[in-house]
């Protein structure tokens, strides 16, 4: 039977940025994607922004791997000529009453190292984004833009550089630990692997059931977008973000513009109970007007057209507290890391969230 140093099951940025690192450090590795082929989930489906790591408490691991992962990405798509931006990022309060909620934003993003988010008053907001509305900001010059599609890409191409056995249609059916670790089962082959990395976004909670590890939910959450018609595209430039949601559910439905020129708005935020329906019960296109008007108030029905939507793999349901990334080796079975509920910011922090994990691999040997 085929034995392996490590099986990583999933195939979005985060399995394939740690079966790449995991392969760097001399580990034989085999990638199992259940779709027919990687990055098709969550890793595709948002709004491609590389965050500079405002958002997040001090000292949790999202706070830590996105000015990290930061950092790395924008280092990786230049070096592997992924479609990418530095644009910066204006965060806009509505009116006068937002600006103190502005004033604790900068602070916290102050507080995680981002010491280049600045105050950007009207002046500056009209300088920048002369069609949006906005009392007083934030500026990041730090957050940007990524083509995901050609990320994972890449990373696909440097796996396979690195031989690592990407093996895509293959959704996890069965596991039995063996002696050496633990046999894993797919439609088509079985195989043993000393370590197994759950890095199975949606569907994490059912891989580390299968695996005999620890038991936690995955909250499916879904975000629908608007885009703007082409015509009104040039009327905006970047990235606009409202204040974040005070729950800590979100970012707010928000401007972003692509690297391929479109706008979009979004995401929104519906709890599901299904890990793969991005379309039954879409809100109508009506719903995004007044969210649009919040920041484009010249916006009118005319001026949007359908996008798509997404589905965070979120670790806290409906009103509980925002929880951390899940990246560590598991207490119930120790065979198994998790790199597990890596919603915002995952795909800023893909490579060293990577990192992390083929470092807990590397430090048992």
């Amino acid at each position: 039977m085929i034995e392996v140093d490590v099986a990583v099951v999933g195939g979005g940025v985060t399995g394939l940025a740690s079966a790449l690192a995991l392969a760097e450090r001399g580990a034989s590795v085999c990638l199992l994607e259940r779709e027919a082929k990687p990055g098709r989930a969550t890793s595709t489906h948002n709004s491609g922004v590389i965050h500079a790591g405002i958002y997040y408490p001090q000292g949790s691991l999202k706070a830590r791997l996105c000015v990290e992962g930061r950092d790395r990405l924008y280092a990786f798509c230049r070096q592997h000529a992924v479609p990418h931006a530095r644009c910066g990022k204006l965060i806009v309060a509505a009116d006068h009453h937002e600006i103190e909620a502005l004033d604790t934003l900068r602070q916290m993003a102050h507080a995680n190292g981002v010491t280049s988010v600045v105050d950007a008053d009207a002046d500056f907001i009209r300088s920048r984004e002369p069609n949006v509305r906005g009392v007083a900001g934030l500026w990041s010059p730090d957050t940007g833009i990524v083509e995901a599609e050609a990320l994972v890409k890449a990373l696909e191409h440097l796996c396979k550089q690195r031989d690592v056995a990407v093996v895509v249609g293959s959704p996890l059916v069965g596991a039995e630990p063996v002696a050496g670790g633990v046999e894993l089962v797919t439609p088509h082959e079985r195989f043993v692997a000393g370590t197994v990395v759950n890095a199975a976004g949606l569907y994490a909670d059912e891989v580390s059931a299968s695996l005999g590890a620890s038991r936690f939910q995955i909250y499916p959450c879904r975000g629908e977008y608007a885009e703007l018609a082409p015509s009104k595209r040039h009327m905006v430039n970047g990235l606009v973000y409202p204040l974040p949601h005070a729950s800590g559910a979100g970012l707010g439905v928000h401007l972003a513009k692509t690297t391929w020129g479109t706008v979009t708005l979004g995401p929104t935020i519906r709890y599901q109970d299904s890990k793969d329906d991005y379309e039954s019960g879409r809100l109508a296109l009506e719903d995004f007007v007044e969210p649009a008007r919040q920041l484009l108030p010249w916006v009118t029905l005319a001026d949007l057209q359908p996008g798509g939507s997404g589905i965070r793999a979120k670790l806290q349901g409906p009103g509980q507290t925002v929880a951390d990334f899940m990246i560590e080796r598991d207490a119930t079975n120790p065979v198994v890391i998790q790199a597990s509920g890596i919603d915002s910011p995952g795909l800023t922090s893909c490579l060293a969230v990577g990192d992390r994990v083929a470092r807990i691999w590397a430090d048992d040997q």
